[in-house]
């Protein structure tokens, strides 16, 4: 069994940064990417990040720029940094690994808001 579990989220202004963190336990034998999804109220789920075991990323067009992933192989940990947020980052924010299976972790809560 594989868990993925998120943290960092919270109440931020509109201008600010958050860093979330979801760190992966279990029978994790390779990693082949981590990334981060988020699904703001009455919308469907989007892709926010990911990046690959050899470190190449990806990132949403709304996101370019002001969030940055990264990844720590040796404690299988994926981060979110998150500057310049806006009240439209606002939603619940999932992280994801392929291990060959596919995991999510619960999500964290990030509000924009003043």
């Amino acid at each position: 069994q594989v868990q993925l579990v998120e943290s960092g989220g919270g109440l931020v202004q509109p201008g600010g940064s958050l860093r979330l963190s979801c760190a992966a336990s279990g029978s994790i034998f390779y990693i082949y990417t981590m990334g981060w999804y988020r699904q703001a109220p009455g919308k469907q789920r989007e892709l926010v990040a990911t990046i690959t075991n050899g470190g190449s990323t990806f990132y949403a067009d709304s996101v370019k720029g002001r969030f940055t992933i990264s990844g720590d192989s040796a404690k299988n940990t994926v981060y979110l940094q998150m500057k310049s947020l806006k009240p439209e980052d606002t939603a619940i924010y999932y992280c994801n690994m392929n291990m060959g299976s596919i995991y999510w972790g619960k999500g964290t809560l990030v509000t924009v808001s003043s």
